[in-house]
């Protein structure tokens, strides 16, 4: 009989149903395997978000001569979307006589490379500032500025050494973050792709949180954890779920698919499915049964800040 996987955990069938419904478009066609012929190599996939990326960066460094190298050095002479952030983060994150830029961009480099699962991730969250962020009108300007996309790459690259089992270069990876970012991400956190942290100054995120798809957290939140209790202490967080700023989540709660959470709302109990839950202890408010909600449509796709007329 097959082990029985928790939902939260990433190799759950659903959580992985629910990732490649928001990310579908970055995997790889799958390879035909209905014939014995030698199949000609294959050509090498085309990286959209790369391409784009790459094509802002230009349209940026021709408009305005001042940027024209620090664009280059950034993005226009990097092979991939990894080396360049790789290079950024190292950048960002070096310790002058301390922790050499080399040294920390090829640690980078090589946790990201480790982990492709990673790349498929960035490649959402970028997706999903500039989808979701009106701010945002060029990834390029998410991928150079934006310090809570920096963080959680960072966190991404911290969590595959916490994986395996370099479990101190991650610490050294999220204490630097933390302080260059101003956001605190356990490397043992796990964390879904097409993620926003909007502002992101502020956000605490616990080791043994889980974050799926599609989700945004604004600034100055905390999915943390009550007492000094170990093990499995921290909360679960849903596909689609939108937090709204200064909102904490603490303990082992599960906030269900599609849930909202306000500004400010403290929650210490489970918020069920499509729910929105405000105030301090917060409490679920509505009067009709939740609908079902197809993927874009979920809060933290839409950004809908408003409270719902629903609850189960």
């Amino acid at each position: 009989m097959a082990a029985c996987v928790d939902k939260w955990h990433p190799t759950h069938p659903g959580r992985a149903r629910s990732l490649s419904s928001a990310i579908y478009r970055f995997r790889p066609e799958p390879a035909d395997c209905t014939t014995d012929r030698a199949a000609a190599p294959a050509p090498a996939p085309r990286d959209d978000v790369w391409d784009e990326l790459r094509a802002e960066a230009q349209a940026d460094a021709d408009a305005e001569p001042l940027l024209r190298k620090f664009y280059a050095d950034l993005v226009l002479s990097r092979p991939s979307l990894e080396a360049a952030l790789a290079a950024h983060l190292s950048a960002k994150l070096c310790v002058p006589g301390a922790l050499p830029q080399d040294a920390l961009r090829d640690l980078l480099a090589g946790a990201l490379a480790a982990h492709p699962e990673a790349a498929v991730a960035t490649r959402a969250d970028l997706r999903a500032a500039r989808d979701r962020d009106p701010a945002c009108a060029r990834m390029v300007h998410c991928f150079l500025y934006y310090k809570g996309f920096l963080a959680l790459q960072a966190h991404r690259a911290a969590h595959g050494l916490w994986a395996d089992g370099r479990r101190s270069a991650a610490l050294l990876l999220q204490s630097r973050a933390s302080e260059a970012f101003g956001v605190d991400i356990h490397p043992g956190a796990r964390i879904g792709g097409g993620i926003l942290f909007d502002h992101a100054t502020g956000v605490v995120i616990g080791e043994t949180a889980v974050v799926g798809d599609d989700v945004s957290i604004l600034h100055g939140v905390t999915l943390g954890g009550t007492g000094k209790e170990s093990g499995d202490r921290h909360p679960k967080v849903g596909d689609g779920v939108l937090i709204g700023a200064g909102a904490s989540v603490l303990g082992n709660v599960r906030i269900g698919d599609g849930a909202k959470i306000g500004a400010g709302a403290v929650v210490l109990q489970d918020v069920p499915a499509g729910t929105t839950a405000v105030g301090n202890p917060a409490k679920a408010i509505g009067k009709k049964a939740a609908p079902q909600r197809r993927p874009e449509e979920q809060p933290g796709v839409t950004m809908e800040q408003g409270w719902s007329d629903y609850v189960i």
